[in-house]
């Protein structure tokens, strides 16, 4: 087998009332929710932290309520991300940071800084705003990725300036928003958004054949041929990459399903 680096699989969020007697089972108790969803998904996309901050005995307790192995990634404040000059964002990124997630400890995952789409790319300002992301915070390494939503973003001039500081793109399936799938980083992150309330599993057997045979291809450094024409060359060398999968948005109730159907494909 051709080898390949760890694919996690997951949704974003686990507190979502829809959810209850279809994912999660009646009568299970709501505080015991996180611990199912990490019975049964490898990652999740923590939405909180987008809105506001949380404590560090949250980000405690979430490390111990998840199995081993298990994996969160989290979305960067969107006091950060939502400004004029993102090269003034510093002091929001320390503060950020000093809320206590690194209490996630080996669980820690990317962090997802996620733009508006009314967010122009501006070459000057984006590379002031990646020049502030820590690589380090209390002794564990940090890595990052950028949503970004505008379609001035998809040029090589950006692909090229991500790739130089090590920053991940996030790639955005089935979406309105431009779908960039050039590698820039040691891993890749996906967010696909097109589940259907008429499918079962959210999407169909191919397009779930589809994703995970996406989700493989990058894992082993692969480009997978499916996806869009590359900005930028790839990679001369096919370098196993660790990949984020989370099904996001479309018909919300069907993304747990979607996620479990991929992690068996997998």
């Amino acid at each position: 087998m051709t080898k390949h680096a760890p694919i996690r699989i997951g949704v974003g969020g686990w507190t979502f009332e829809p959810w209850r007697g279809v994912f999660y089972p009646d009568g299970l108790a709501q505080k015991r929710e996180l611990e199912y969803a990490g019975s049964k998904l490898t990652a999740i996309e923590i939405n909180g932290t987008y809105y506001g901050s949380q404590k560090p005995e949250s980000f405690a307790r979430w490390h111990a309520e998840t199995p081993e192995g298990f994996v969160f990634t989290l979305k960067g404040p969107r006091f950060t991300t939502n400004r004029r000059v993102l090269a003034e964002a510093g002091e929001s990124i320390e503060r950020f940071f000093n809320s206590g997630v690194t209490e996630l400890k080996e669980k820690l995952g990317p962090v997802n800084w996620q733009f508006m789409a009314t967010k122009k790319f501006d070459p000057d300002d984006f590379e002031g705003f990646l020049k502030l992301l820590p690589k380090r915070v209390d002794g564990r390494d940090i890595r990052h990725a950028v949503e970004v939503r505008h379609d001035s973003f998809r040029t090589k001039e950006f692909v090229e300036l991500a790739r130089a500081y090590g920053v991940a793109i996030v790639f955005a399936g089935d979406s309105e928003f431009p779908s960039i799938a050039d590698v820039s980083a040691p891993f890749v992150y996906a967010r696909i958004m097109g589940t259907q309330e008429d499918e079962a599993f959210g999407y169909s057997s191919k397009a779930l054949d589809g994703w995970s045979d996406a989700a493989k291809a990058w894992a082993q450094g692969k480009t997978p041929p499916a996806l869009e024409k590359l900005l930028v060359a790839p990679p001369a060398e096919a370098v196993p990459r660790e990949v984020f999968l989370f099904v996001i948005s479309g018909h919300k109730v069907r993304n747990p399903a979607a996620a479990m159907a991929l992690i068996e494909r997998v």
